[in-house]
């Protein structure tokens, strides 16, 4: 994967992550807001009636106005500026707070004016229906106004708010899980970048060295073949020829992988110049021909087209026809026999390499252009390689906007299309 496609993910990823939590977090804040809102409203409706029954009870006015003060988020007071009896607080509370649906465990105290100090309460559980004294005593309102007044706190609100928003609380999980996820990801894609650049460096420097022992070893083998005494013993002759013919075997290997190389590059830089196809599959012909030849084989060359001008990489063009050709000749049962074709098709100049091979059976014609894939060839067992000739033929045609395909029917050949803006 290049550098700016991974960079492409990551702030892709980054702007989608921040998105779905700014989304959550205002989600998250807006239900909590209305949970806090409603249960506000309903305790403050509960604590109206609680006063308005001890207006009854015992025959006293309420105040016009502070009647009741919220002090804190779980923390009401209840100003009855009258005196009241505190043994029916618990009952009117208990009664009005299950009356509008809560069930809060909660505690409460009453002030005493004679001591100016809130007495110490209970607290009420509801899932037990108990109560207990209270450890310490609520704390007092701040304002000397106050007089005759009762105090309610929620000791588990929070908690029960939260259990009550749980879809909200499970899909916030969610998303930190995604959020894990995606860095963790990202984090095992950077590791796996390093290594494939280590890995290919590696492949790299390797196949460079390997250039120059083939050079020599190359040159030695043609002074042997050229020498009169090795010429007049056919055994060392054959020998000779066999060093010769496996050297250039091992080159073209090292030079399919100096390839691949150059196209895993972040960019490959092509010297595009405007071409003649017709005219290059011509000039390259001999060296395809003795290929073919060397399999006892024939290549037919049906170039007739009107226009058979491409804007291309000369070098790129003619390793795109040698890999072709070398397929060709690879999968093919006895003496190959190949055809390279031209022809127009609207604005498009579709070049062919057609074989009579054994052709690819229909599960592999997918992948055949992946690298290292290789097809399995059943009883042709002279098919050598490493999987790499049609991914540099993709990764070349892609490089210039080019589509290549393929058509292959299994026992009776496959043709190789690519198809260049003309």
């Amino acid at each position: 994967m290049k550098n700016s496609t991974i960079r492409r993910v990551i702030v892709f990823g980054a702007f989608a992550i921040l998105g779905l939590i700014s989304v959550q977090t205002y989600w998250v804040l807006h239900t909590w807001d209305l949970q806090e809102r409603e249960f506000s409203r309903k305790v403050t409706v509960a604590l109206l009636e609680t006063a308005n029954d001890l207006k009854k009870l015992h025959g006293f006015e309420l105040p016009t106005q502070n009647l009741i003060d919220q002090q804190a988020s779980n923390y009401y007071i209840v100003n009855l500026n009258n005196m009241f009896d505190p043994t029916t607080v618990e009952f009117y509370l208990q009664k009005n707070f299950e009356k509008q649906g809560l069930r809060e465990d909660f505690q409460y105290g009453v002030f005493d004016c004679s001591s100016n100090q809130m007495v110490s309460g209970e607290t009420f559980h509801y899932e037990t229906a108990s109560k207990e004294k209270l450890a310490e005593p609520l704390p007092a309102h701040y304002s000397s106004d106050y007089i005759y007044y009762f105090g309610v706190r929620f000791v588990n609100k929070s908690a029960n708010l939260l259990s009550n928003m749980w879809i909200v609380v499970a899909f916030t999980a969610l998303v930190v899980m995604t959020v894990a996820f995606f860095i963790y990801t990202m984090f095992i894609i950077l590791r796996q970048k390093q290594l494939s650049e280590l890995q290919r460096d590696f492949i790299n420097n390797m196949t460079h060295e390997f250039k120059t022992p083939i050079s020599t070893i190359n040159i030695s083998t043609d002074v042997f073949l050229n020498n009169p005494t090795i010429k007049g013993d056919d055994r060392l002759n054959r020998y000779a020829g066999i060093i010769k013919q496996q050297v250039m075997r091992l080159n073209t290997q090292v030079e399919k992988v100096l390839q691949l190389a150059n196209v895993e590059q972040e960019h490959v830089e092509l010297k595009l110049e405007n071409l003649d196809l017709a005219e290059v599959i011509h000039h390259i012909s001999p060296s395809l021909e003795l290929k073919v030849a060397e399999q006892h084989g024939t290549l037919h060359l049906n170039l007739d087209c009107k226009n058979a001008n491409v804007r291309a990489d000369r070098l790129h063009l003619t390793n795109i026809l040698h890999n072709l050709v070398d397929n060709g000749v690879k999968y093919s049962k006895g003496a190959p026999e190949l055809t390279i074709g031209l022809k127009n098709e609207g604005k498009y100049l579709v070049l062919s390499v057609a074989d009579k091979g054994i052709g690819i059976p229909k599960e592999h014609q997918r992948r055949v252009f992946d690298r290292f894939h290789r097809v399995p060839t059943g009883n042709v067992h002279n098919v050598k390689g490493f999987g790499l000739g049609l991914f540099y033929v993709k990764s070349i045609c892609k490089e210039h906007g080019w589509k290549v395909d393929l058509a292959s029917e299994e026992g009776k050949g496959t043709t190789i299309f690519v198809r260049m803006n003309s």
